[in-house]
């Protein structure tokens, strides 16, 4: 299991496993409740680099990142640091 602090959203944690270099078992603490549901399911069992291809870059109204921006970002940390 692996927690991700997030900054510049209303989400305050990601959490996730990664098994075979497949995002497992995400969910967000906090957010908007069935988009970031969605995502989740949208993304189970996606390989992280497609996950991170797909997602880096979406802003979220006037802010520069968003939930899905900042997944990204947590599943790029995770890459760089396992």
């Amino acid at each position: 299991m692996y927690t991700f602090e997030t900054t510049g959203v209303c989400a305050k944690k990601i959490i996730f496993d990664i098994e075979d270099n497949k995002v497992k078992n995400v969910s967000f603490e906090g957010g908007c409740s069935g988009n970031l549901q969605g995502v989740a399911k949208l993304v189970e069992g996606m390989d992280i680099n497609e996950v991170v291809h797909k997602l880096k870059g979406i802003s979220c109204g006037q802010k520069n990142t968003s939930c899905p921006d900042q997944l990204a970002n947590a599943l790029k940390e995770f890459s760089e640091n396992k």
